[in-house]
Protein backbone atom coordinates (compact mmCIF):
# COMPACT_ATOMS: atom_id res chain seq x y z
CA UNK A 1 0.00 0.00 0.00
CA UNK A 2 1.12 3.69 -0.28
CA UNK A 3 -0.23 5.31 2.58
CA UNK A 4 -2.17 3.99 5.92
CA UNK A 5 -2.38 2.83 9.50
CA UNK A 6 -1.12 -0.33 10.99
CA UNK A 7 -2.11 -1.55 14.40
CA UNK A 8 -3.53 -4.21 16.25
CA UNK A 9 -6.81 -3.73 16.06
CA UNK A 10 -8.65 -0.50 13.80
CA UNK A 11 -12.46 -1.50 13.46
CA UNK A 12 -13.46 1.95 14.73
CA UNK A 13 -10.58 4.25 13.12
CA UNK A 14 -11.57 7.47 12.08
CA UNK A 15 -8.05 8.02 10.45
CA UNK A 16 -8.81 6.66 6.40
CA UNK A 17 -12.08 9.54 6.35
CA UNK A 18 -9.79 12.19 7.77
CA UNK A 19 -6.81 11.45 5.47
CA UNK A 20 -8.64 10.76 2.21
CA UNK A 21 -10.25 13.93 2.80
CA UNK A 22 -7.20 16.21 3.25
CA UNK A 23 -5.52 14.78 0.37
CA UNK A 24 -7.24 12.54 -1.22
CA UNK A 25 -5.08 9.75 -1.70
CA UNK A 26 -6.07 6.23 -0.87
CA UNK A 27 -5.13 5.40 2.62
CA UNK A 28 -5.52 1.95 4.07
CA UNK A 29 -6.38 0.62 7.22
CA UNK A 30 -4.57 -2.64 8.01
CA UNK A 31 -4.66 -5.17 11.46
CA UNK A 32 -1.86 -6.55 12.13
CA UNK A 33 -2.94 -8.74 15.35
CA UNK A 34 0.23 -9.59 16.13
CA UNK A 35 3.89 -8.12 17.48
CA UNK A 36 5.58 -10.52 14.54
CA UNK A 37 3.51 -9.61 11.84
CA UNK A 38 3.90 -5.87 12.35
CA UNK A 39 7.55 -6.60 12.76
CA UNK A 40 7.64 -8.30 9.58
CA UNK A 41 5.71 -5.83 7.90
CA UNK A 42 8.02 -3.11 8.83
CA UNK A 43 11.00 -5.02 8.10
CA UNK A 44 9.69 -5.43 4.54
CA UNK A 45 8.33 -1.88 3.77
CA UNK A 46 5.71 -1.93 1.47
CA UNK A 47 4.64 1.51 1.68
CA UNK A 48 5.61 5.20 1.29
CA UNK A 49 4.18 6.26 4.31
CA UNK A 50 2.09 4.48 7.11
CA UNK A 51 0.60 5.93 11.06
CA UNK A 52 1.29 3.63 13.82
CA UNK A 53 -1.07 3.11 16.50
CA UNK A 54 -1.29 1.14 19.76
CA UNK A 55 0.75 -1.14 20.73
CA UNK A 56 3.34 -0.74 17.98
CA UNK A 57 4.93 2.79 18.58
CA UNK A 58 7.62 1.55 20.15
CA UNK A 59 8.39 -1.05 17.80
CA UNK A 60 8.26 1.62 15.07
CA UNK A 61 10.59 3.48 16.66
CA UNK A 62 13.38 0.64 16.99
CA UNK A 63 12.58 -0.03 13.01
CA UNK A 64 13.22 3.22 11.47
CA UNK A 65 16.94 4.06 10.05
CA UNK A 66 16.50 8.08 11.55
CA UNK A 67 13.93 9.23 14.41
CA UNK A 68 13.33 12.55 15.02
CA UNK A 69 15.18 13.85 18.46
CA UNK A 70 11.60 14.42 19.85
CA UNK A 71 9.95 11.31 19.33
CA UNK A 72 12.97 9.27 20.55
CA UNK A 73 13.14 11.24 24.10
CA UNK A 74 9.40 10.01 23.88
CA UNK A 75 10.17 6.55 22.89
CA UNK A 76 7.50 6.20 20.46
CA UNK A 77 7.22 6.59 16.54
CA UNK A 78 3.76 7.00 15.28
CA UNK A 79 4.90 8.37 11.50
CA UNK A 80 7.01 6.41 9.64
CA UNK A 81 8.40 7.52 6.16
CA UNK A 82 9.74 5.66 3.57
CA UNK A 83 12.60 7.52 1.68
CA UNK A 84 13.98 5.34 -0.96
CA UNK A 85 14.32 2.54 1.29
CA UNK A 86 14.90 4.35 4.68
CA UNK A 87 12.70 4.64 7.35
CA UNK A 88 12.27 7.76 8.89
CA UNK A 89 10.16 8.45 12.46
CA UNK A 90 8.45 10.94 14.08
CA UNK A 91 6.05 12.02 16.58
CA UNK A 92 3.19 14.08 15.40
CA UNK A 93 0.66 12.59 18.62
CA UNK A 94 2.91 15.44 20.27
CA UNK A 95 2.37 17.93 17.95
CA UNK A 96 -2.27 16.90 17.94
CA UNK A 97 -1.92 17.32 21.56
CA UNK A 98 0.16 20.77 21.71
CA UNK A 99 -2.82 21.86 19.25
CA UNK A 100 -5.47 20.75 20.86
CA UNK A 101 -4.33 22.70 24.01
CA UNK A 102 -3.22 25.74 22.02
CA UNK A 103 -6.72 25.69 20.34
CA UNK A 104 -8.57 25.22 24.02
CA UNK A 105 -6.06 28.07 25.52
CA UNK A 106 -4.68 25.83 28.00
CA UNK A 107 -1.58 26.79 29.82
CA UNK A 108 0.32 25.05 31.63
CA UNK A 109 2.75 27.49 32.82
CA UNK A 110 3.84 27.30 36.42
CA UNK A 111 0.84 24.19 36.69
CA UNK A 112 0.99 21.12 38.39
CA UNK A 113 -0.78 18.63 36.34
CA UNK A 114 -2.25 15.38 36.48
CA UNK A 115 -1.94 12.58 34.01
CA UNK A 116 -3.84 9.35 34.08
CA UNK A 117 -2.35 6.67 32.85
CA UNK A 118 1.43 5.00 32.38
CA UNK A 119 1.06 3.77 28.86
CA UNK A 120 2.78 5.44 25.72
CA UNK A 121 0.62 8.55 25.40
CA UNK A 122 1.48 9.23 28.84
CA UNK A 123 4.75 10.04 27.47
CA UNK A 124 3.64 12.38 24.75
CA UNK A 125 1.37 14.80 26.55
CA UNK A 126 4.07 14.91 29.85
CA UNK A 127 6.49 16.86 27.04
CA UNK A 128 4.33 18.97 25.29
CA UNK A 129 3.16 19.79 29.20
CA UNK A 130 6.75 19.93 30.35
CA UNK A 131 7.67 22.21 27.21
CA UNK A 132 4.92 24.56 27.64
CA UNK A 133 6.57 24.90 31.50
CA UNK A 134 4.50 22.79 33.62
CA UNK A 135 6.20 23.29 37.61
CA UNK A 136 5.08 19.35 37.86
CA UNK A 137 3.63 16.71 36.41
CA UNK A 138 2.83 13.77 38.10
CA UNK A 139 1.68 10.12 36.80
CA UNK A 140 -1.42 8.66 38.15
CA UNK A 141 -2.29 5.05 38.46
CA UNK A 142 -4.60 2.31 39.65
CA UNK A 143 -1.50 0.30 40.56
CA UNK A 144 1.16 3.30 41.22
CA UNK A 145 4.81 2.25 41.00
CA UNK A 146 7.48 4.52 42.80
CA UNK A 147 7.18 8.15 42.79
CA UNK A 148 3.35 7.42 40.91
CA UNK A 149 -0.06 8.76 43.00
CA UNK A 150 -2.99 6.71 43.14
CA UNK A 151 -6.25 7.81 42.05
CA UNK A 152 -7.41 8.26 45.63
CA UNK A 153 -3.88 10.70 46.00
CA UNK A 154 -4.48 12.26 42.90
CA UNK A 155 -7.83 14.01 44.10
CA UNK A 156 -5.56 15.42 47.24
CA UNK A 157 -2.54 16.45 44.77
CA UNK A 158 -3.49 20.21 43.94
CA UNK A 159 -3.44 19.90 40.83
CA UNK A 160 -5.10 22.16 38.11
CA UNK A 161 -4.89 20.42 34.98
CA UNK A 162 -6.14 16.98 34.12
CA UNK A 163 -4.94 14.80 31.36
CA UNK A 164 -6.65 11.22 30.75
CA UNK A 165 -4.24 9.25 28.42
CA UNK A 166 -5.91 6.04 29.51
CA UNK A 167 -9.10 3.80 27.61
CA UNK A 168 -11.70 4.75 30.37
CA UNK A 169 -14.90 5.34 29.26
CA UNK A 170 -13.81 4.64 25.49
CA UNK A 171 -16.79 2.90 23.27
CA UNK A 172 -18.51 0.78 23.62
CA UNK A 173 -17.18 0.82 27.20
CA UNK A 174 -18.93 3.88 27.88
CA UNK A 175 -19.25 5.49 31.55
CA UNK A 176 -16.43 4.63 33.20
CA UNK A 177 -14.73 7.17 35.04
CA UNK A 178 -12.28 6.78 38.02
CA UNK A 179 -12.29 9.75 39.65
CA UNK A 180 -15.42 11.16 41.18
CA UNK A 181 -17.01 14.95 40.64
CA UNK A 182 -15.85 16.57 43.47
CA UNK A 183 -12.23 15.01 42.89
CA UNK A 184 -12.30 17.39 39.97
CA UNK A 185 -13.69 20.98 41.15
CA UNK A 186 -11.21 23.80 41.20
CA UNK A 187 -9.64 22.19 38.06
CA UNK A 188 -8.83 25.16 35.25
CA UNK A 189 -9.00 22.19 32.44
CA UNK A 190 -9.43 18.60 32.26
CA UNK A 191 -8.58 16.61 28.74
CA UNK A 192 -9.12 12.99 27.25
CA UNK A 193 -7.49 11.92 24.49
CA UNK A 194 -9.82 9.84 23.76
CA UNK A 195 -12.59 10.60 21.05
CA UNK A 196 -15.25 8.21 21.03
CA UNK A 197 -17.72 9.27 22.53
CA UNK A 198 -16.62 12.87 22.46
CA UNK A 199 -18.38 13.71 26.09
CA UNK A 200 -16.42 10.78 28.01
CA UNK A 201 -18.01 10.43 31.54
CA UNK A 202 -14.66 12.55 32.76
CA UNK A 203 -15.48 15.39 30.70
CA UNK A 204 -19.26 14.97 31.41
CA UNK A 205 -18.41 14.96 35.48
CA UNK A 206 -15.52 17.80 34.74
CA UNK A 207 -18.29 19.80 33.36
CA UNK A 208 -20.58 19.22 36.45
CA UNK A 209 -17.82 20.60 38.85
CA UNK A 210 -17.59 23.86 36.70
CA UNK A 211 -14.11 23.17 34.85
CA UNK A 212 -14.24 25.89 32.58
CA UNK A 213 -11.64 24.29 29.78
CA UNK A 214 -13.09 20.66 28.81
CA UNK A 215 -11.86 18.57 25.28
CA UNK A 216 -11.64 15.08 23.77
CA UNK A 217 -8.87 13.93 21.82
CA UNK A 218 -10.99 14.66 18.58
CA UNK A 219 -9.16 17.64 17.19
CA UNK A 220 -5.66 15.93 18.77
CA UNK A 221 -6.51 12.99 16.38
CA UNK A 222 -7.31 15.25 12.92
CA UNK A 223 -4.33 17.58 14.44
CA UNK A 224 -1.96 14.64 14.75
CA UNK A 225 -3.60 13.54 11.34
CA UNK A 226 -2.76 16.82 9.37
CA UNK A 227 1.19 16.63 10.56
CA UNK A 228 1.64 13.22 9.49
CA UNK A 229 0.42 14.20 5.89
CA UNK A 230 2.80 16.75 5.76
CA UNK A 231 5.28 14.21 6.52
CA UNK A 232 3.84 12.25 3.91
CA UNK A 233 3.90 14.11 1.29
CA UNK A 234 6.98 16.61 2.37
CA UNK A 235 5.05 19.65 1.82
CA UNK A 236 2.70 21.82 4.43
CA UNK A 237 -0.39 22.59 3.98
CA UNK A 238 -1.36 26.72 3.28
CA UNK A 239 -3.48 26.87 5.61
CA UNK A 240 -2.71 24.46 8.30
CA UNK A 241 -4.65 25.70 11.36
CA UNK A 242 -7.54 26.36 8.95
CA UNK A 243 -7.14 22.78 7.72
CA UNK A 244 -7.57 21.03 11.44
CA UNK A 245 -9.90 23.59 12.24
CA UNK A 246 -12.29 22.08 8.75
CA UNK A 247 -11.11 18.72 9.09
CA UNK A 248 -12.26 18.21 12.92
CA UNK A 249 -15.84 20.22 11.70
CA UNK A 250 -16.32 17.72 9.21
CA UNK A 251 -15.73 14.75 11.09
CA UNK A 252 -17.69 15.54 14.11
CA UNK A 253 -20.90 16.12 11.23
CA UNK A 254 -19.97 12.84 10.56
CA UNK A 255 -19.65 11.07 13.72
CA UNK A 256 -21.76 13.26 16.42
CA UNK A 257 -25.78 11.91 16.79
CA UNK A 258 -28.29 14.24 16.92
CA UNK A 259 -31.21 13.82 18.97
CA UNK A 260 -34.39 15.96 18.84
CA UNK A 261 -36.67 16.64 22.19
CA UNK A 262 -39.49 18.52 23.09
CA UNK A 263 -43.56 17.79 23.59
CA UNK A 264 -45.21 15.35 22.59
CA UNK A 265 -46.80 15.90 18.64
CA UNK A 266 -44.00 18.95 18.46
CA UNK A 267 -42.72 17.72 15.39
CA UNK A 268 -39.57 15.81 16.35
CA UNK A 269 -40.49 12.78 14.10
CA UNK A 270 -41.76 14.61 11.13
CA UNK A 271 -38.42 17.00 11.51
CA UNK A 272 -35.92 14.27 12.62
CA UNK A 273 -37.15 11.98 8.94
CA UNK A 274 -36.61 14.73 6.90
CA UNK A 275 -33.12 15.74 9.09
CA UNK A 276 -31.82 12.32 8.58
CA UNK A 277 -32.65 12.11 4.84
CA UNK A 278 -30.24 15.73 4.55
CA UNK A 279 -27.66 14.54 6.68
CA UNK A 280 -27.47 11.11 5.53
CA UNK A 281 -28.38 9.37 8.75
CA UNK A 282 -29.77 6.70 9.96
CA UNK A 283 -33.24 7.93 11.80
CA UNK A 284 -34.23 5.92 15.19
CA UNK A 285 -37.49 6.78 16.80
CA UNK A 286 -36.98 6.32 20.84
CA UNK A 287 -40.77 5.38 20.95
CA UNK A 288 -40.76 2.67 18.26
CA UNK A 289 -38.01 1.20 19.78
CA UNK A 290 -39.49 0.82 23.25
CA UNK A 291 -41.86 -1.19 21.39
CA UNK A 292 -40.22 -3.27 19.67
CA UNK A 293 -37.96 -4.46 22.80
CA UNK A 294 -41.15 -5.00 24.67
CA UNK A 295 -43.79 -6.52 21.90
CA UNK A 296 -46.73 -4.11 22.51
CA UNK A 297 -47.84 -0.79 21.98
CA UNK A 298 -47.61 2.31 24.28
CA UNK A 299 -50.93 2.49 25.72
CA UNK A 300 -50.74 -1.29 26.37
CA UNK A 301 -47.54 -0.60 28.34
CA UNK A 302 -48.77 1.58 30.36
CA UNK A 303 -51.60 -0.09 31.24
CA UNK A 304 -49.56 -3.22 32.17
CA UNK A 305 -46.14 -1.18 33.58
CA UNK A 306 -46.85 1.94 34.71
CA UNK A 307 -44.88 5.04 33.82
CA UNK A 308 -42.51 3.64 36.33
CA UNK A 309 -42.29 0.64 33.79
CA UNK A 310 -41.98 2.43 30.62
CA UNK A 311 -39.58 4.80 31.72
CA UNK A 312 -37.37 2.03 32.63
CA UNK A 313 -37.59 1.01 29.11
CA UNK A 314 -37.07 4.09 27.85
CA UNK A 315 -33.74 4.79 29.39
CA UNK A 316 -32.35 1.19 28.07
CA UNK A 317 -33.13 2.86 24.61
CA UNK A 318 -31.23 6.06 25.28
CA UNK A 319 -28.35 4.08 26.75
CA UNK A 320 -28.69 1.55 23.87
CA UNK A 321 -28.71 4.46 20.94
CA UNK A 322 -26.98 7.07 22.87
CA UNK A 323 -23.81 5.60 22.52
CA UNK A 324 -23.95 5.25 19.17
CA UNK A 325 -22.16 7.53 16.00
CA UNK A 326 -24.29 9.46 13.25
CA UNK A 327 -27.30 8.63 13.94
CA UNK A 328 -30.55 11.20 14.41
CA UNK A 329 -32.74 10.33 17.25
CA UNK A 330 -36.28 11.51 17.92
CA UNK A 331 -37.00 11.14 21.44
CA UNK A 332 -40.21 10.69 23.21
CA UNK A 333 -41.78 13.88 25.21
CA UNK A 334 -40.81 12.71 28.83
CA UNK A 335 -37.21 11.31 28.07
CA UNK A 336 -36.05 14.59 29.85
CA UNK A 337 -37.66 13.68 33.20
CA UNK A 338 -34.45 11.43 33.74
CA UNK A 339 -31.28 13.51 33.95
CA UNK A 340 -29.40 10.21 33.14
CA UNK A 341 -31.26 9.74 29.65
CA UNK A 342 -30.14 12.92 28.81
CA UNK A 343 -26.27 11.91 30.24
CA UNK A 344 -26.38 9.06 27.30
CA UNK A 345 -27.49 11.19 24.33
CA UNK A 346 -24.91 14.35 25.24
CA UNK A 347 -21.93 12.01 25.32
CA UNK A 348 -21.95 11.46 21.67
CA UNK A 349 -24.47 13.84 20.27
CA UNK A 350 -25.73 17.45 20.60
CA UNK A 351 -29.48 18.02 21.32
CA UNK A 352 -32.12 20.47 19.79
CA UNK A 353 -35.18 21.20 21.79
CA UNK A 354 -38.42 21.44 19.07
CA UNK A 355 -39.84 24.42 20.63
CA UNK A 356 -43.75 24.06 19.48
CA UNK A 357 -46.02 26.59 20.50
CA UNK A 358 -48.54 24.89 23.14
CA UNK A 359 -51.57 26.18 21.52
CA UNK A 360 -50.59 24.03 18.15
CA UNK A 361 -49.75 20.82 20.21
CA UNK A 362 -52.32 17.53 19.93
CA UNK A 363 -54.00 16.53 23.01
CA UNK A 364 -54.68 12.74 22.99
CA UNK A 365 -53.70 10.87 19.84
CA UNK A 366 -52.98 7.49 21.90
CA UNK A 367 -50.57 9.70 24.33
CA UNK A 368 -51.38 8.32 27.77
CA UNK A 369 -50.34 11.39 29.61
CA UNK A 370 -51.17 13.99 26.97
CA UNK A 371 -55.41 13.10 27.50
CA UNK A 372 -56.83 16.73 27.74
CA UNK A 373 -55.74 19.95 26.84
CA UNK A 374 -55.31 20.94 31.07
CA UNK A 375 -52.66 17.91 31.14
CA UNK A 376 -50.69 19.30 28.48
CA UNK A 377 -50.91 22.39 29.69
CA UNK A 378 -49.39 21.31 32.80
CA UNK A 379 -47.24 19.03 31.47
CA UNK A 380 -45.33 21.69 29.31
CA UNK A 381 -45.09 23.89 32.35
CA UNK A 382 -42.98 20.96 34.21
CA UNK A 383 -41.04 20.30 31.35
CA UNK A 384 -40.25 23.38 29.61
CA UNK A 385 -37.07 23.77 31.74
CA UNK A 386 -35.99 20.68 31.50
CA UNK A 387 -36.04 20.77 27.40
CA UNK A 388 -33.84 24.14 27.67
CA UNK A 389 -31.50 22.69 30.05
CA UNK A 390 -30.77 19.64 27.79
CA UNK A 391 -30.42 21.42 24.62
CA UNK A 392 -27.45 22.77 22.63
CA UNK A 393 -29.60 24.87 20.97
CA UNK A 394 -33.86 25.47 20.41
CA UNK A 395 -35.37 25.44 17.01
CA UNK A 396 -38.58 27.42 16.73
CA UNK A 397 -41.20 25.03 15.37
CA UNK A 398 -43.88 28.09 14.85
CA UNK A 399 -44.16 28.59 10.71
CA UNK A 400 -43.46 25.57 7.93
CA UNK A 401 -41.37 22.75 8.14
CA UNK A 402 -39.18 23.40 6.25
CA UNK A 403 -38.61 26.90 7.61
CA UNK A 404 -37.60 24.42 11.35
CA UNK A 405 -35.50 22.51 8.74
CA UNK A 406 -33.39 25.18 8.18
CA UNK A 407 -33.52 26.35 10.99
CA UNK A 408 -32.15 22.68 12.06
CA UNK A 409 -29.52 22.95 9.74
CA UNK A 410 -28.39 26.17 10.49
CA UNK A 411 -27.92 25.53 14.03
CA UNK A 412 -26.27 21.97 14.01
CA UNK A 413 -23.36 23.58 11.46
CA UNK A 414 -22.64 26.30 14.10
CA UNK A 415 -22.81 23.07 16.78
CA UNK A 416 -20.39 21.30 14.27
CA UNK A 417 -18.10 23.52 14.22
CA UNK A 418 -17.79 24.74 17.60
CA UNK A 419 -17.01 22.16 20.49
Amino acid sequence: MEYGLIGSRLGHSYSKIIHQRLCGYDYQLLALPTEAEARRFLEERPFRAVNVTIPYKRLAMDACDQVDPRAAAIGAVNTVVNRDGRLYGYNTDYMGFAHLCRSHGVDFRGRTVLILGTGGTHNTVAAVARDAGAARVLTVSRKPGPGQLSYREAAGAGGQILINTTPAGMYPDVGTCLLDTDALRGMEAVLDVVYNPVRTELLLRAGEAGVPVRACGLEMLVAQAVYAAEYFLDTAFADREETIRRGTADLRRDILNVSLVGMPSSGKTTLGRLLAEKLGRTFVDLDEEIVRAAGRNIPDLFAAEGEAGFRRREAEQAARFGKESGLLISCGGGIVKNAANIRALRQNGVVLFIDRPLEELTVGGGRPLSSSPEALRQMEKERRPFYLGAADAVIPNDGTVQQAVGRALDALEDLFAHE
